[in-house]
């Protein structure tokens, strides 16, 4: 069971990143967006999103539930060791998901609507960044568990160019997904087109910020390069994502953009496969002592419970969901031929 309820820990965190970070990528590409095409963009953005934004988040829930009910050494160090980047996160969410009910469905408009626009775009880049952060500390060897200052406990655990490189990284992914996401729901040829641009610019991003995880990597002396092309299964990981990425930039320039959603979530879907097989089943990297394994779980009887509550809920949780997006998507198809 023990395996299943790991299973569901790797499918959440990827489903977030998906669905999820397409979801911020959207208010990254409006930051990014001229004034003229600012409307088009946020009610292409509505249409798409409006409906299960906060579906999303359920994906991060569980991944948090998991940690916390089955691997509670885990879950505390990085409630406490990382508490800082993980409570500017989570301010992000709720400031976002706040100002995108007000700026949406306020009955009335006034200038606060700018205030809500402004938010709601800031909070868009700020949530994955430090979702990113997060993620590259865990696995950086900065978490000191014997520090003995507030610094060297709360800040430098997380505080270094590594993990805020992982953190661009995140955002560029985001802002990708969001742009091949949206290329889809383009009413005319016009906004379709500028979406297929933001795909090639938000694309280069991730490439670039990518790049400078590995410059990062080199100056802090993290391995790497190492951990990703040190074994068959990451070599085999990102040479799926570089042949899949030359088929979608060959689609792209053809404007064949019907496959491009699934080739992009192929291209994360590799690349988190790349970086976390090699530390498996180690999930944080400890400055001192062994790393904090996903082996060393709670009690067998707290693991069975667990395990048989994902299944069962999904059974319930997972048809709900999916029937949800398919009556929103059948809406939208039905007011098109209208």
């Amino acid at each position: 069971m023990l395996y299943v309820i790991i299973a569901y820990l790797w499918a959440s965190i990827l489903l977030y990143l998906l669905l999820g970070g397409a979801d911020f990528g959207a208010g990254i590409l409006e930051l990014f967006t001229s004034d003229q095409n600012r409307s088009n963009t946020r009610k292409t953005m509505y249409k798409a999103i409006g409906p299960i934004w906060e579906a999303n988040h359920m994906w991060l829930i569980i991944a948090i539930v998991i940690l916390f009910v089955g691997f509670p050494a885990i879950y505390t160090t990085v409630s406490v060791h990382l508490h800082i980047p993980l409570v500017i996160m989570l301010m992000g969410i709720i400031a976002r998901g706040t100002a995108f009910s007000f700026r949406n469905y306020d009955a009335v408009v006034d200038e606060m609507q700018l205030i809500y626009s402004r938010i709601f775009v800031y909070a868009s880049v700020i949530t994955p960044l430090f979702l990113g952060i997060i993620a590259g500390s865990t696995v950086a060897g900065w978490i000191d568990l014997q520090a003995n200052s507030f610094a060297a406990a709360y800040l430098f655990s997380w505080l270094h160019w590594f993990s805020v490189a992982v953190g661009l990284f995140t955002v560029s992914i985001c802002g990708f997904l969001a742009a091949v996401y949206l290329i889809g729901e383009a009413d005319n040829e016009t906004d379709r087109r500028r979406f297929i641009a933001k795909t090639k610019t938000t694309n280069i991003a991730a490439f670039a910020s990518g790049a400078l995880v590995f410059i990062a990597a080199k100056v802090e002396g993290i391995p790497l390069t190492e951990w990703i092309f040190g074994n068959t299964v990451g070599i085999l990981a990102i040479s799926a994502a570089s042949l899949s990425l030359i088929l979608f930039w060959y689609l792209l320039v053809r404007k064949k953009t019907r496959v491009l959603r699934v080739l992009a979530a192929f291209q994360v879907t590799m690349i988190l496969i790349a970086i976390t097989y090699s530390h498996y089943p180690n999930i944080i990297l400890l400055k001192h002592g062994a790393p904090l394994s996903l082996m060393d779980a709670t009690s067998d009887k707290t693991i069975a419970a667990l395990g048989w509550a994902l299944l069962i809920g999904s059974i319930f949780i997972l048809p709900a969901l999916f029937y949800l997006i398919y009556s929103f998507d059948r809406k939208k198809r039905d007011t098109a031929r209208s």
